[in-house]
């Protein structure tokens, strides 16, 4: 047993939640986002302004998201350079055999090919020839194994949630939306999540606005402390910043997840707010405003498909609300009462 722990630490297999579902998590996210998510919105750009390059570049990249999914992943575990180059291949297995739930399928399979490529890496003379087979065999065979099956499973999982969210709006309005938001500030990856559950319609919705709640909420709650800087990189890149500070008093986390069950019923059942556009786009909030523009992707499909007839005032009202407006003003009044009630003191949403 020594001697196999000796072999792993070599091999710089570490076998711990943090590496797999925060590291790889994580990075399969920012894969997604280069890929898929880029793709989503060259083509829109290009729909809309009837740029057939634009549309062009965007399919590509979108067709690429296995891949990139995969790639990610492997750099989030250290692998070395034929282990990484290995998984574009095992990326595109699994994200074709695992339909809907692709994601899902990639993350487990590209984790489990990339360590086996590491185990073997360098260990032969022809390690040109045994790394790369060790990785792609192991890779696209488990793909063939369990990818359909882990797609169908987490395929199912979303289509529960969206129709309990259609069946029941408030309560699952709530539910999605703290869930998701807290996700988002914890160091996992929430847009992975909403990705490998293929989150999207009302449910999708909900998502989005329990991101906005976080990241425009603690944006402006600490806006004392942080001033404008603060605000551009919480508000538009992330709120999990936050997390040192939420660890040394967790009273500071209360006012965003407050206002992210009010926001998330008041998408679902007042403005009945939908994201259909790519799944990873429920969980990004405001990050590049990726959350509001997979909304509006999702109109521009809806249109396109004949199920929307045309992007209403009342649209744009309702995204601008649970996206930006709403978010700003509940959890900068919640924040302010809990200063007064000595829960958030001064400096405590300061970030370093």
């Amino acid at each position: 047993m020594t001697a196999f722990k000796a072999f792993l630490r070599r091999k710089n297999i570490e076998i711990s939640v943090k590496r797999y579902l925060i590291d790889a998590l994580g990075a399969m996210a920012q894969g997604l986002f280069a890929s898929l998510l880029i793709g989503t919105i060259l083509n829109t750009l290009g729909t809309q302004l009837n740029l057939s390059a634009l549309t062009d570049i965007g399919s590509y990249a979108s067709q690429m998201s296995g891949p990139a999914m995969a790639v990610a992943i492997g750099y989030a575990l250290q692998a070395p350079p034929l282990v990484l180059f290995s998984l574009v291949t095992v990326g595109f297995a699994a994200n074709a055999l695992g339909g809907a739930g692709g994601p899902l399928a990639v993350l487990i399979i590209a984790i489990v090919a990339a360590e086996f490529g590491k185990a073997v890496s360098k260990e032969t003379k022809v390690d040109i020839l045994v790394t790369p087979l060790v990785t792609i065999f192991i890779g696209v065979g488990l793909s063939a194994l369990i990818a359909p099956a882990l797609g169908a499973a987490a395929s199912s999982l979303g289509n529960v949630i969206m129709w309990a969210t259609e069946l029941q709006p408030f309560l699952m309005g709530i539910v999605v939306s703290v869930l998701v938001g807290i996700a988002l500030t914890l160091p996992i990856s929430s847009a992975a999540i909403c990705a490998a559950l293929g989150l999207t319609g009302l449910a999708g919705g909900a998502a989005v606005a329990g991101c906005c709640a976080q990241m425009v909420g603690f944006a402006v709650m600490s806006f004392k402390e942080n001033r404008w800087g603060g605000l551009v990189s919480q508000g538009i890149g992330t709120s999990m910043l936050q997390m040192g500070n939420i660890v040394k008093n967790p009273r500071i986390w209360l006012p965003p997840i407050i206002t992210s069950a009010i926001t998330g019923p008041l998408a679902t059942c007042l403005f009945k707010m939908r994201m259909d556009g790519t799944a990873v786009s429920s969980g990004m909030g405001t990050c590049g405003f990726v959350g509001p523009i997979g909304v509006y992707t999702g109109w521009v499909n809806d249109i396109a498909a004949g199920t929307k007839a045309a992007i209403t005032p009342m649209d744009w009202i309702a995204m601008l609300l649970i996206c930006f407006v709403l978010p700003a003003i509940i959890t900068w009044i919640l924040g302010e009462a809990f200063r007064k009630a000595g829960w958030i003191r001064e400096n405590d949403l300061k970030l370093n």
